[in-house]
């Protein structure tokens, strides 16, 4: 051809107008071929030459050389076009485009990605792999990836299909002359300073400015070479160069000058030579150094000194282990590998050639099939090295390059036309052994797989025989250049090399591909989709017969390296397994054998190798830099830690993100703590309740850490008890190494150098409101570098409590994501069992575990109780004392207060028991005595009751006293804590702890346990009004506690203690409103104990007349409420209650004239016909704020930049806008002059101007104090739809239905320019908070981002679901776009234009979205008519505002945050409390759904779960109730009670499961341990355990006693989403997201069974009550019922929906229900499987199915709005409940058989109690009593002459029915 000589150039001489010359040549040939895969080579090979061209293209070759590169790509893609590879067409466009032709450039249509061939997988390469900028061809994974030749294969597209940069771990670059950390630090620095790297290179940003600055400080380039140079002399002094040592100059061997080097070499192979027996670690480090050694630094003599030493002592073989003999091998392939590439020649046959022939070759016999195939590859590089050159050079001949060793192939790789190199391949396979034996391979294909298992031959025969020992092989070089493609991340071009290569099918070379895959796919230092696609390319190796050949050999190879991955730590085990079960079933019944054959006999001995042994400590790096060494205190603070930690029961908890979360988020705890220590988040906030294991966690989570620690570099916990820290807001870190006895230079080097994991213990205990992260100056300029796990009681926390924990302060957050938090949720029923073991063990006590379970089942509401941690330790210390194991328990009642009252007893009488059989000095002898004859448990009692008045007294509750002899002599704590025997004695004896001078009780709740005794101890009250004896001494006789046994009772004496009101109590002097805890304790004191009531009463009576007695009066009212106690139609007149929360009170018809109600909280409280006439009530709280009547649709609403006013557009013709005042929400400016109605309205910056956008095609700029137009801008063909002031105010844009955005220019009214692209109505438009983009979503579905500027557009957002975009909102970091999409709420990155987060909850479209001023919250209003507040960093919907009765069409954030106003087409505007998060208003909408209910075991009582957080517990006679409020953190969607019916489980979305008292309301135990969302938890039919299923894959189980994890059953391979005990509670069974039910042994967490054959999540299991069958429901429709013996599945029922109902067995257990697609429920006989009845009826869904407690009855509730009653006989629908306002959406029955009750909830949060009664032919039913959440109730209330009463509080009452006007004269003076 007449352009021979430019094709057999080498590509790289070629001159930019030959290289355009050639591209042209191809592409003319690519134009007329017919062939399509031709073409396709030929087009390639344009884009080759192009790229050369263009490369070499320069200023000189002129505008027409650019111009013709440009035409040729544009040709090119045209010519890829129309042969339909439209991506790679799109590419060469854009090439042409950055070359100038873009004039010339065709219409481009859109295509979506090819989905052909996915491979499973978790997302895109890892965020942080970079594609490299690599010129020319190898920008193409595979230039005939589409269409091969016949000399290559095809692959899946998805596996390599990207060069990556090349594999490396990145350090941290150090500041000149400062420390280096370690050893690979310095190796990564030395090796930037020796590479080239220009700014486009892709290097870590930090390192190349590291570099550029480096390279001209010649003395710090010298400091770290001297350094490299001191390590290996430090190597050379160190006389034991153990693995670590060695490891450490390996490390920088790469990198070391050539004298270096070789120095190095010589002292390994002395130390070698040297050593008597063989050194396996110097042997290895010597194979490491020379295969990563840079082939200039090899000497030949070196090298074969270095072979003739390893064949020496090879010689001596038998005296080594298989171990060595492996690494002699192995060096010996290193050493020849580094041979071939230095051209050695003309070995020694003798001396070194022939041995080491004959010695490898002996190898195969070995029967070690790793050392098989290793002598075979070294046998291979001993065959390159006598030869010439003339082989390996032909073998690059076509790339034009000459290689010499290691980096002339890392070089040629890097510009290598792959086609040559794999052509140079066949020359050698043809030139070595010729055509016919270059790929001579011995049949072993499936087909003779029988005869091999005939005759005994096995894998070890196969692999014999498939290597060749006695030629050369193409292979061998073809795997050199595959290593160097691996190392240099060139993957796409590895897949390539492997496809093409001559001699693919040669075993040989397959089994080291698959080893180098497997050595990928175990190596984490390579992303998630690497390691996948390098499983999933060996798996298309073992499938792909006809490609890869049928050779069982290889087959066999190929799963002995799966098998080896599978079982590898860190890899993704369950990718691999679903790959072999995928294997297993290809191919024909041979292959299936050989499959089963392989499986069986598992893979061979030697580990896939990937990493190096870990550095010492100290290093030699360490040694040389002379580095003060900490590790000597560290270990003594260790094991310190480790003895103060003790001997406890520790269960892992469970927590969930964040109150609000839903419960199906929860996770195990200390894995999430793990997730966050490994990110880059700063402070995680661990909160939980009083005992619910924080502290706990915390002594654990640093046991964890300290194993963990590594040293040197570890990051070291540091665990800091924040009250024992004298103002720990300052230098804490070095407070605490103080106390640890840290010196001070030692305190400065770790602050200098080391990282830190603060685990700092009790915020709340210690009082504090500082930002502790930001007051200790926490990573800034030469402070302490620090992550903090900071933990305090919810109840603590505030409203803005993340602005004491979170990095930066309010108004300047650092970086969004630093800042994590975690509720801890109680204890599961496996975990209460659990604990019980370990407690029995630990503690030995009087009761076997048997008991305990036993009393934990029996006894009512205890189960509860021992959810909590710090309770079930209780209840185990008190329970063999409260109960004889032998008695009926089921009549015994115990609560948590109750709880304290026996482990106070107890406690104190352990101590007197152990106080008397100490040896005691005479005077302590005869105190002790003296004690005891008074009474000794009483007289602790009172110490405690003292000791706790004081501490609230003196220091707030602060509970660490602090006491000094000498300091404090004379101070109150002197009465406590002097050295008087007395005081001594009863210190030791009480639950007290001291360390130091520090004294604390040993938990916080017997504090506050303390402190409600000495407001009330009833023992005391019973001794005051005992008639006929005085007890004189309260010891360990029987006391009288708030509990009952056997079903006894106290009674209050007849003759009352004439005694009016103590002036003492702490409830006269101290307000406790902020203490819930104690609170509660008073609250069940009070429902116990009438005389307390009564008492509290009366100081309610007595502030009636002496103002004196008002704090006391409104604690007493506040407890009082909390207990439950309703005033209705009560006498409250003059009551002085300031301060009072009634929060939810019942004051129907109460009369409250003249009463002081000023600060009360009236949340909730319902006040129908209360009289409040001259009520005091000022700052009263009602948690609502009226809404306001606009008589016309509202369209939207702006706040003022200064939050005084806000202004709303109306429909209304003429009248456009209005501006309310937010302080008295009046009118205070209307705009008239539009034309038509406004739909958009906004403030300017400055708040001077508000601009409007309405129908008439217009935009307005009004003046806001004259209401004046001052700009009228026309320009819109049709409504404007959307109007945004640009944040500097001199721009605004605007939106409308023309399908454009438009700019104005607010200086000259004109528009200048417009934005097109939108194929929709254009309904929203905002500018960034830097005035850089504007964003407009569209009816296009589609989010567009816009350069303000240019008006460029810069991206294009659509998720595939979408509909229509009404609304978005930059965020106030301008990072994120807000875009209301149907009805969700979707968060699109600015940056990447790529969906991050979307939030879904609406029932409808919303219409509108706002961020909070932090950007922490968004709003949303929607259709639906409600408005959604989301919380963004827990992903999740923290409250419901719903009132409207209208579409809401707008909604805003005030500027503080603390306000939202809403407007809506039922024309109102809401003004919604968005610190309350509660909504605010007066609806039957739904406000806090319903979302479950469970009655208790004994059938009195039910509970119910909202959404907003809150437990309610419920009595079935009375229908009263009690709040047991979570918080609006923490979102449980399910409860359940525990067998004996006293504790209350709530699972939770931020992974943790609560424990409740269901007496009390009490937080029990939370546990944390999982680390994802908890969907379910189940009691142990013994109570003693909780098992709890979680999205993060895991099944736990729970000891309630001890509060510890038990097991963690894991197996599942998704969301785990039911669990479920058996009745004799020995199996727990879960099913999940990954199809299966899966049976685990209770006792040894071991899965007994797994129950295959749903295609979907299960939804539901349950046991049949024998116990002989399983029922399981999915969501494929299918229902399922598996025999517990056989686990064969009987019956599978089809059609039966996918709501979750699952199957519902009757009480006896022989009948089976289930609810099919809509209305049907069908009953089967659960032994027979025959279908009994089918029950229809209904009209709509049935949504909840229910059996009655004698099966004789079930009860279906429906979305028709019906309950239905049915007998079970007959299937005959005996009665219907038509009376239901919304969809019926649970019915449950009362356990109780005596009574037949049944519960209903509905949509509407209506609660109804029906009672059946059974007639002579038909049943009638029963309201007993209903109740629903309605919110503030204040109908015909009279608020006559009420005083400070607020205008917007009295507008408030007046729209919920109040009557009468207030008076507005002198108010009464505050306190």
């Amino acid at each position: 051809m007449v352009f021979g000589g430019i094709v057999s150039s080498p590509r790289g001489n070629l001159t930019s107008q030959q290289s355009l010359e050639l591209a042209n040549v191809y592409l003319e040939n690519a134009t007329r071929a017919t062939d399509p895969s031709i073409a396709l080579v030929l087009c390639h090979d344009t884009e080759v030459s192009l790229s050369q061209a263009k490369r070499t293209a320069n200023h000189s070759d002129g505008k027409s050389v650019r111009e013709g590169i440009a035409t040729a790509y544009i040709d090119l893609g045209k010519l890829l076009r129309s042969r339909g590879h439209h991506r790679e067409a799109q590419a060469s466009y854009k090439k042409a485009e950055k070359l100038g032709g873009r004039d010339h450039l065709p219409e481009q249509p859109t295509y979506l990605p090819n989905s052909n061939n996915v491979v499973p997988s978790n997302g895109n390469r890892s965020p942080h792999v970079r594609e490299p900028k690599v010129a020319g061809p190898s920008h193409h994974p595979s230039p005939k990836q589409d269409i091969l030749s016949n000399d290559t294969v095809t692959m899946p597209r998805n596996i390599f299909t990207h060069n990556l940069r090349p594999l490396a771990i990145v350090f941290r670059p150090p500041q000149p002359d400062t420390r280096l950390d370690d050893t690979p630090q310095l190796a990564y620095c030395l090796g930037l300073l020796q590479s080239s790297h220009e700014p486009d290179e892709t290097l870590d940003p930090a390192a190349y400015k590291w570099l550029q600055v480096t390279k001209s400080d010649v003395d710090e380039k010298e400091r770290l070479r001297a350094l490299a140079i001191d390590v290996i002399r430090a190597f050379k002094r160190d006389e034991l160069k153990d693995a670590k040592a060695v490891t450490e100059v390996v490390h920088l061997a790469p990198v070391l000058e050539t004298d270096d080097f070789r120095y190095l070499v010589k002292e390994f192979y002395s130390g070698i030579e040297q050593s008597g027996l063989l050194d396996i670690h110097q042997l290895e480090g010597l194979a490491r150094l020379i295969q990563d050694a840079d082939p200039t630094h090899l000497d030949t003599d070196d090298l074969v000194k270095v072979l003739d030493l390893i064949s020496s002592r090879l010689k001596d073989t038998h005296h080594q282990s298989p171990q060595h003999i492996y690494q002699l091998t192995l060096t010996v392939s290193h050493v020849l590998d580094a041979m071939a590439d230095a051209n050695v020649k003309d070995l020694d046959r003798e001396k070194l050639h022939e041995p080491l022939s004959l010695y490898l070759d002996g190898l195969k016999r070995s029967n070690d099939s790793y050392l098989v195939y290793q002598a075979a590859y070294a046998y291979q590089a001993l065959q390159y090295v006598p030869d010439n050159e003339t082989l390996w050079q032909a073998t690059l001949r076509r790339t034009g390059n000459v290689v010499k060793g290691v980096s002339g192939l890392v070089s040629a790789v890097k510009g290598l036309d792959l086609n040559g190199f794999v052509d140079g391949l066949k020359d050698i396979q043809q030139g070595l052994a010729g055509a016919s034996e270059a790929i001579q391979t011995v049949k072993t294909a499936f087909d003779g797989v029988s005869s091999l298992a005939d005759s005994g031959q096995g894998f070890m025969e196969c692999l014999k025989v498939g290597l060749s020992f006695k030629r050369k092989c193409a292979w061998y070089p073809a795997l050199r250049g595959a290593d160097t493609l691996i190392r240099e991340g060139q993957l796409a071009s590895f897949r390539t090399l492997v496809c093409e290569a001559p001699c693919r099918q040669d075993p040989a070379f397959q089994w080291g591909v698959c080893q180098r895959l497997g050595e990928m796919a175990v190596n984490s230092m390579w992303d998630t989709d690497t390691r996948r696609g390098a499983v999933a390319f060996i798996g298309e190796m073992y499938q792909n017969d006809a490609v890869w050949g049928d050779q069982a050999n290889v087959k066999q190879w190929i799963l002995n390296v799966l098998m080896q991955i599978s079982s590898s730590p860190g890899v993704e085990t369950e990718y691999v397994r679903l790959l072999l079960q995928e294997l297993g079933k290809n191919g024909d019944i041979k292959k299936q054998e050989l499959f089963q054959s392989c499986i069986t006999n598992g893979h061979g001995s030697h580990p896939l190798k990937i990493t190096l042994s870990p550095l010492g400590s100290p290093s030699l790096l360490d040694r040389v830099q002379n580095r003060p060494d900490v590790e000597g205190n560290l270990r003594i603070l260790r094991r310190h830690r480790s003895r103060a930690r003790g001997s406890y029961v520790y269960i892992p908890h469970q927590a969930k993100a964040t109150i609000q979360s839903p419960d199906d988020a929860r996770f195990p705890l200390m894995e999430k703590v793990m997730e966050f220590l490994s990110s880059n988040q700063t402070v995680f906030l661990i909160q939980g309740d009083s005992g619910a294991g924080k502290s706990t966690f915390n002594r654990e989570l640093e046991s964890d850490l300290w194993q963990m620690y590594k040293r040197k570099t570890g990051v070291i916990p540091l665990h800091i008890n924040l009250p024992a820290i004298d103002k720990p807001e300052h230098d804490m870190i070095g407070k605490q190494l103080r106390r640890e006895e840290f010196t001070e230079q030692e305190i400065r080097e770790l602050k200098m150098y080391r990282k830190f994991i603060l685990i700092c213990d009790g915020y709340d205990e210690s009082q504090q409101t500082h930002n502790l992260y930001m007051s200790n100056r926490l990573n800034q300029a030469g402070e302490w570098n620090a992550k903090m796990v900071i933990s305090c009681r919810s109840e603590y926390l505030g409203i803005d409590y993340r602005d004491r924990f979170q990095p930066g302060d309010r108004n300047n957050r650092s970086e969004p994501g630093l800042f994590h938090e975690a509720l801890i949720t109680p204890f599961s029923v496996d975990q209460i069992e659990n604990y019980i073991d370990q407690y029995v063990i630990l503690h030995q006590p009087l009761w076997e575990a048997s008991a305990y379970k036993r009393a934990l089942d029996l006894i009512p509401s205890l189960k509860d109780l021992v959810r909590n941690p710090f309770l079930m330790t209780l209840s185990l210390e008190v329970l063999p004392r409260m109960v004889d194991p032998g008695q009926n328990m089921s009549t015994t009642q115990v609560d948590r207060v109750s709880l304290y009252d026996q482990f106070v007893v107890h406690w104190l009488e352990r101590g007197k028991k152990r106080l008397g059989e100490k040896e005691l000095s005479p005077q302590a002898k005869s105190a002790f005595e003296s004690l005891v004859d008074e009474g000794f448990t009483q007289n602790g009692i009172d110490f405690i009751k003292r000791l706790a008045v004081a501490i609230y007294k003196e220091q707030g509750g602060q509970p660490i006293v602090k006491y000094s002899r000498f300091k404090d002599d004379g101070s109150w704590k002197t009465e406590f804590f002097n050295r008087e025997d007395e005081n001594q004695l009863l210190r030791e004896a009480c639950p007290l702890t001291r360390s130091g001078n520090q004294h604390r009780f040993i938990h916080r709740s017997l504090l506050e346990y303390g402190l409600a005794l000495a407001i009330f101890d009833p023992q005391e009250w019973k001794e005051r009004r005992a008639t006929k004896q005085v007890l004189e001494r309260r010891g360990s006789t029987s006391s009288t506690f708030s509990f009952h046994i056997d079903g006894t009772t106290d009674e209050v004496a007849e003759a009352p203690v004439d005694q009016g009101p103590d002036a003492n109590s702490p409830l006269v002097w101290r307000y406790f409103l902020n203490d819930p805890s104690i609170v509660q304790f008073l609250s069940e004191r009070s429902q116990q104990e009438p005389l307390f009531m009564q008492q509290l009463l009366d100081y309610i009576e007595h502030s009636k007349t002496d103002a004196k007695w008002r704090r006391a009066a409104a604690n007493a009212m506040t407890i009082l409420v909390r207990a439950g106690k309703q005033f209705n139609g009560a006498d409250l007149r003059g009551i002085r209650i300031p301060g009072a929360d009634l929060s939810n009170g019942m004051f129907d018809s109460a009369q409250l004239q003249d009463a002081d109600l000023r600060h009360v909280n009236f949340r909730g409280a319902w006040l129908r016909q209360a009289d409040l006439s001259r009520a005091q009530m000022a700052e009263v709280q009602f948690g609502e704020l009226p809404f306001i009547e606009a008589e016309e649709e509202v369209t939207s609403c702006a706040y003022s930049p200064d939050g005084k006013s806000f202004c709303v557009g109306v429909s209304r013709l003429g009248i456009g806008v209005y501006v309310y005042s937010t302080t008295n929400r009046e009118v205070i400016q209307t705009f008239t002059g539009h034309a038509r109605g406004v739909l958009s309205v906004m403030y300017s910056p400055k708040g001077d101007r508000i601009v409007s956008g309405s129908r008439d095609s217009t935009i307005r700029v009004w003046d806001v104090e004259t209401g004046d137009t001052l700009h009228i801008m026309i320009g819109h063909n049709g409504t404007v739809s959307s109007v945004a002031y640009s944040p500097r105010g001199n721009t605004i844009a605007s939106a409308g239905y023309d399908k454009t955005v438009r700019i104005w220019d607010m200086d000259t009214e004109e528009c200048r320019y417009t934005l097109s692209g939108h194929e929709g109505v254009v309904t929203s438009v905002a500018f960034s908070p830097d005035c850089n983009f504007i964003a407009s979503g569209s009816q296009d579905s589609t989010t567009r981002l816009w350069n303000a500027a240019t008006g460029a557009c810069y991206h294009v957002m659509k998720r595939p679901q979408s509909v229509l975009v009404y609304s978005i909102v930059f965020s106030p970091r301008g990072d994120m776009i807000a875009a209301a999409d149907n009805s969700d709420v979707v968060l699109w990155d600015v940056k990447t234009g790529t969906c991050r987060l979307h939030l879904t909850g609406h029932s409808n479209s919303v219409h509108s979205v706002a961020y909070s001023p932090l950007g922490d919250l968004i709003a949303s209003a929607s259709v639906d008519r409600t408005i959604r507040v989301w919380d963004i960093e827990a992903r999740v919907c923290c409250h419901i505002m719903a009132g409207h009765s209208g579409i809401v069409t707008g909604v805003a954030f005030s500027p503080d945050a603390n306000q939202l106003v809403s407007s809506s087409s039922d024309e109102t505007i809401r003004l919604w409390d968005a610190r309350a998060v509660a909504s605010h208003h007066n609806s039957t909408s739904p406000r806090d759904e319903i979302l479950d209910i469970t009655f208790s075991p004994h059938g009195g009582q039910f509970a119910t779960c909202r959404s907003d957080g809150t437990i309610q517990l419920w009595d079935v006679e009375s229908g009263s109730s009690h709040n047991i409020s979570i918080g609006h953190e923490i979102k449980t969607i399910s409860v359940a009670y525990s067998p004996q019916g006293d504790v209350l489980a709530s699972p939770s979305a931020n992974s943790t499961l609560t424990l409740w008292d269901v007496r009390t309301g009490d937080p029990l135990q939370t546990f944390t341990g999982h680390n994802d969302r908890v969907n379910a938890v189940a009691f142990s039919p013994q109570g003693g355990q909780v098992a709890s299923a979680s999205d993060d894959h895991t099944t736990r189980l729970w000891n309630i006693g001890t509060g510890e994890c038990l097991r963690a059953l894991i197996g599942h391979t998704d969301n785990v989403l039911r669990t479920v005990y058996s009745p004799h509670g020995h199996q727990v069974a879960s099913g999940g997201l990954d199809s299966t039910v899966r049976i685990w042994d209770v006792d040894t967490g071991d899965c007994l069974q797994i129950l295959v054959g749903h295609t979907e999540r299960v939804k539901g299991i349950v046991y049949s009550p024998q116990g002989h069958q399983i029922a399981s429901a999915s969501w494929d429709s299918t229902l399922k019922l598996w025999n517990t013996k056989t686990w064969n599945c009987q019956r599978t029922f089809t059609e039966c929906g996918i709501l979750g109902l699952g199957a519902e067995y009757s009480p006896q257990g022989h009948q089976v229900t289930f609810v099919t697609y809509g209305k049907e429920v069908q009953l089967y006989d659960a032994d027979t499987e025959d279908c009994h009845q089918s029950l229809r009826g209904h009209l709509q869904k049935v949504t909840s199915v229910a059996y009655s407690s004698k099966g004789n009855l079930i009860a279906t509730g429906s979305e028709d709005k019906t309950v239905r009653l049915w007998d079970t006989a007959f299937g005959h629908c005996r009665a219907v409940i038509p009376d239901f306002n919304n969809n019926v959406m649970k019915v449950v029955w009362s356990p109780s058989s005596e009574v037949s009750h049944f519960v209903t909830i509905c949509d509407d949060e209506s609660v109804r109690m029906w009672t059946v009664l059974e007639g002579e032919y038909h049943y009638r039913i029963h309201l007993c009593w209903s109740s629903g959440s309605s919110g503030l109730a204040a109908t015909d209330a009279s608020i006559q002459d009420v005083r400070g009463l607020s205008l917007v509080n009295q507008q408030l009452l007046e729209q919920r029915g109040a009557i009468g006007e207030p008076s507005f004269g002198l108010q009464v003076a505050t306190e």
